[in-house]
């Protein structure tokens, strides 16, 4: 992982492999966590087939639900972060395509 501080971003964190972009200079642990598990789906999926899924799914659930934020939290890849960013071990024990479990 490699991180970098870009005080005008318009969200706390973001993933683009092998970067994580983070707004403030000390971020979380939790936020960290969370942003490392995107980087491990990224891993498993490949680049161009992550970010397809994720923006298909986001155009999914924002028809299903209406609203971006709604849309943005039930993207099954946000769902496992969000599940697991608390989990500091989650990582270590974690199996490949944990993801499919949100779906």
């Amino acid at each position: 992982m490699i991180l970098l501080i870009v005080p005008f971003l318009w969200v706390d964190g973001m993933t683009l492999w092998p970067f994580v972009l983070v707004r403030r200079r000390h971020p979380s642990a939790f936020l960290l966590n969370h942003e490392r598990i995107h980087l491990r789906q990224q891993l498993e999926l490949g680049l161009v087939v992550f970010y397809v899924w994720y923006f298909m799914e986001y155009l999914y659930r924002r028809y299903q639900f209406k609203n971006h934020y709604l849309a943005y939290r039930n993207i099954s890849f946000e769902r496992e972060a969000f599940a697991n960013d608390r989990n500091m071990a989650y990582l270590s024990k974690r199996r490949w395509y944990s993801f499919w479990r949100y779906v």
